[in-house]
């Protein structure tokens, strides 16, 4: 069954898509097992269902309500086929939670498996919500989890899947972007957003320096008691998975200082004059977040993707 964005999905030449107002907002992304992803991690469902989040995130990143997906798909010949199967059902299961479907794609011999979507996005008639709206005194303000993927990434590394780590093994295997938070009505007084994909610090500095602003965090505000519980038993930092962890696709904007954050949504900062993002203002050292050619990958670095 398709989503009302699909006026026309699998079965002929190409997909027909609707563009209600006259525009649409489109993103892709790709997922390299080995790079983004390890099969002995992560079941095909939660892989699938992935692949379909993180690029959700970005069309409603933009203040877009999600409306279809395109989905090209590379595996080896000996690919089962109940590994497709689940790899379908987990994308049809995400592009369902976030109110749209999948419209068509395609799918060829590769030497590991490689997942590339494409996503579209109504705007609704609203203009979209950029990074660089931030203004010095607005309030920086989350909705959704963070390091909690990071998390469950230090709990398969140190192969500890027992239940006690369930919930972060759960967040990082498939992420749950607060889809709602943006796309209901109370949101609109925004002025910046990104989803929380590469780290708070790289995606905020991203506002930043769209923004020609800094951006102050305040550590208090960003303490998880219950992650600190999970670092504790991992030997691990909970700030750092805050601060660096990404793949949670959290929802990070800023909004003007005398407005009422809608549900959802809590302050974690504030937008000042000058350039770059601190927390109580001090520059952390080394990388932000996760650098796409900074030489990691899943089986070695410190972050899956």
């Amino acid at each position: 069954m398709q989503a009302p964005g699909v006026l026309l999905g699998p079965g002929d030449d190409a997909a027909l898509i609707a563009a209600p107002d006259g525009r649409f907002v489109v993103t892709t992304d790709m997922l390299v097992e080995g790079r983004h992803f390890r099969r002995d991690w992560s079941g095909p469902r939660d892989i699938g269902r992935k692949a379909i989040a993180q690029n959700a995130a970005d069309v409603v990143a933009m203040g877009a309500a999600p409306s279809a997906f395109v989905v090209a798909l590379g595996c080896p010949a000996d690919t089962p086929v109940d590994v497709i199967d689940a790899l379908a059902d987990g994308m049809w299961a995400e592009a369902g939670r976030a109110g749209a479907s999948i419209a068509g794609g395609d799918l060829v011999r590769s030497p590991e498996l490689v997942i590339s979507v494409t996503a579209f996005g109504d705007p609704r008639g609203r203009e979209p919500v950029l990074r660089s709206g931030a203004r010095p005194g607005d309030r920086v303000a989350v909705a959704g989890r963070l390091g909690w993927s990071a998390a469950g990434l230090a709990a398969l590394r140190q192969d500890r899947t027992g239940d006690e780590f369930a919930e972060i093994l759960a967040a990082h295997r498939v992420p749950q972007p607060p889809y709602d938070a943006v796309l209901g009505e109370g949101w609109r007084g925004c002025r910046s957003l990104t989803d929380v994909s590469d780290g708070l610090l790289a995606d905020l500095g991203h506002i930043a320096a769209a923004s020609g602003v800094a951006i102050d965090l305040s550590a208090g505000a960003l303490r998880d008691p219950e992650l600190e519980r999970f670092a504790r038993a991992l030997d691990d930092d909970a700030a750092q998975w805050i601060l660096t962890g990404g793949e949670d696709h959290a929802f990070a904007g800023t909004w003007p200082g005398d407005a009422d954050l809608p549900p959802g949504w809590r302050a974690i900062g504030v937008v000042t004059a000058g350039e770059g993002v601190t927390v109580d203002g001090t520059r952390r050292p080394g990388a932000g977040g996760w650098e796409s050619f900074g030489g990691v990958d899943s089986a070695s670095g410190p972050r899956s993707r």
